[in-house]
């Protein structure tokens, strides 16, 4: 979860050197050469039907796609510290969607921690016009992105019973790259390769790594030891590196309404994932 911080704040930086979508299809694209050897069907695990593959490519459609179109291009008009508020509400976002798709029951501590969330975000939205505030539009995008990434995590909870995660995570990256890369080549046919240098393409490879492979690959083999019903308490990572990397590492300042909204969306992670 730190490390899903970290490269949400990263982002800010890299979407200063690469248009969003030859960003995100480069992500793809490494991450594909990198989980190749995962996309080998076990012999013990059932071929997918007609509704799983339906269900793997919602997941790709919206928390590869839609998350990494909405995330690039909010974190672009905001900031990471706003970025990592707004992704705090993952955890009740996953709740509410496991209610609609699920039929999982919504306690009222979830639409608490929905309101709470709610607040943080807009108070960063009331903010907009000072220093690190961003705009509306980049919010709602990063809200967006929220909901595309509670999809993803529904889907997997659905497609778990049927595949392992690293099969999983595969296939819908490569679904990612198949729906990115028109919009890839697009961006990159006239892009100034020349420009790029050595140490945004090493942030390029960590972001693509992080996001697509080692992220999934840490919380995965965590949950192998940990009860699963309380690992969305680590969640409480997110804001806070995404918020350290955009202070110690962005330059970007924190201000008392900044800080109020980071404390509205840890409150709302305590109480989505307190049992």
């Amino acid at each position: 979860m730190a490390l899903v911080g970290s490269y949400v704040g990263l982002s800010k930086a890299l979407v200063a050197v690469f248009p969003v979508f030859l960003l995100a299809g480069l992500r793809f694209g490494i991450a594909a050469v990198a989980m190749a050897g995962w996309l080998r069907r076990p012999a013990d695990e059932t071929p997918l039907d007609r509704a799983d593959k339906g269900w793997l490519f919602l997941g790709s459609f919206l928390g590869n796609f839609g998350f990494s179109i909405c995330m690039l291009l909010g974190v672009q008009a905001t900031s990471a510290l706003s970025a990592g508020v707004v992704m705090a509400l993952i955890p009740a976002a996953v709740a509410l969607l496991s209610a609609l798709w699920l039929h999982e029951r919504v306690s009222p501590r979830i639409l608490l921690a929905i309101v709470c969330a709610g607040a943080g975000i807009a108070l960063l939205a009331w903010a907009r016009g000072g220093e690190g505030g961003g705009s509306l539009l980049g919010h709602l995008l990063l809200l967006g992105a929220v909901f595309c990434e509670a999809a993803y995590v529904v889907v997997g909870k659905r497609l778990g019973t049927k595949l392992g995660p690293r099969r999983i995570s595969a296939l819908i990256n490569l679904w990612g790259l198949a729906l990115m890369a028109p919009l890839a080549l697009w961006q990159g046919w006239g892009f100034e390769w020349s420009s790029v240098r050595v140490q945004d393409a090493a942030l390029l490879v960590f972001y693509a790594l992080a996001a697509s492979v080692v992220s999934v690959w840490l919380w995965m083999r965590g949950l192998q030891g940990y009860p699963a019903n309380k690992a969305g308490v680590f969640a409480v990572l997110i804001p806070v590196a995404s918020a350290g990397v955009g202070i110690l590492f962005l330059g970007e300042h924190a201000g008392l309404i900044h800080l109020a909204a980071l404390g509205l969306a840890l409150l709302g992670i305590v109480l989505a994932t307190r049992r």
